[in-house]
């Protein structure tokens, strides 16, 4: 069986829609599985353990029909037998059907759904992973949705490893700190930054109260004015470079604690079980974090990140 999913939206997204490749993967062990996804997302998939290949295709573009017609001779040539799509607009629909694809599941009520043969009804108000894996009802599998999990291949654990050994915290534990600036995080019109000085706030605190343990800033490449204003305010801070994913995620998985906003960081911080404390402005925590006490998310009353308190989040920290 070969198996094309369509997956709008950045690395977050393609996470949270990883159970549902694994569960894929798990009913139909020999199926070939591709996702059809954005430039900017693709490195997600550095960390699946389910999909083959990936196809590049911009959504949210003006693509011309030229660029369609491309995205459809390559779907046409693999001759697929199963198209799976998260997206709701009425052309990526059009387009599943002219693919020729026997099966297409996707969400009843969209722009698109005259275009399935297994339309799906879409159910907002719950965890996005357990809401895009209500999409396999389209196929009869009617399995709860697992927890997120990833494969982070052994170089990336090896390179982590080094990348400790050379901050110098190989022999003890750290909290891990994304500010969120590298996420495109003010996109859409929506605000996830969370302002520098609240973090030195944290920071300070963190040093106050646990001198010795190390706190480890991700500088990602938009990060570089971020990590340089927490750096003047303490030289103690420490600053980690992941150049993918897999890496991240690496040094994620080591970390004693996770303390970010919400973000792609934070879905990996999931995957990997670490204990996460995470910010929301106008996003919503219940949907874009699992029911467990791993897990934390602190919402702003206003929708704005920036009037959570540093105060706030250390209480949380500590208990308090």
């Amino acid at each position: 069986m070969r198996i094309v999913a369509f997956v709008p939206g950045g690395i977050g997204d393609q996470i949270l829609f990883f159970p549902t490749l694994d569960d894929l993967k798990q009913v139909y062990p020999e199926a070939h599985i591709d996702v059809v996804v954005e430039p900017r997302a693709q490195d997600a998939y550095r960390v699946s353990k389910s999909v083959q290949d990936t196809i590049l295709f911009d959504y949210k573009d003006r693509n011309s029909l030229a660029d369609f017609g491309n995205l459809l001779g390559t779907i046409r040539e693999r001759e697929y037998d199963v198209a799976i799509s998260l997206g709701q607009r009425w052309g990526v629909g059009l387009l599943l059907w002219l693919t020729g694809i026997p099966v297409r599941v996707g969400y009843a009520g969209s722009a698109g759904q005259i275009f399935l043969t297994n339309p799906v009804p879409l159910k907002q108000n719950q965890y996005a992973a357990c809401m895009y894996h209500d999409l396999l009802k389209g196929l009869g599998i009617n399995t709860p949705c697992p927890e997120l999990s990833i494969s982070v291949p052994t170089k990336d654990l090896d390179w982590a490893d080094a990348e400790r050994k050379r901050l110098g915290i190989q022999n003890s534990g750290y909290v891990l700190i994304h500010g969120g600036a590298s996420e495109c995080s003010r996109a859409n019109g929506i605000d996830k930054i969370y302002p520098v000085e609240s973090w030195k706030g944290i920071i300070q605190d963190f040093q106050r109260r646990q001198p010795d343990l190390p706190l480890v800033v991700i500088q990602g490449p938009e990060d570089a004015e971020f990590v340089e204003e927490l750096l003047q305010s303490t030289s103690q801070l420490k600053v980690t470079m992941p150049e993918d994913i897999g890496k991240l995620a690496a040094m994620i998985a080591g970390a004693n604690l996770m303390l970010c906003t919400d973000s792609a960081p934070m879905h990996l911080a999931v995957a990997v079980k670490t204990y996460t404390l995470a910010l929301f402005g106008p996003t919503d925590p219940k949907r874009l974090l699992p029911d467990s006490n791993r897990f934390v998310g602190i919402k702003s009353l206003t929708g704005q990140m920036s009037d959570i308190s540093p105060q706030t989040v250390l209480e949380k920290v500590w208990g308090g």
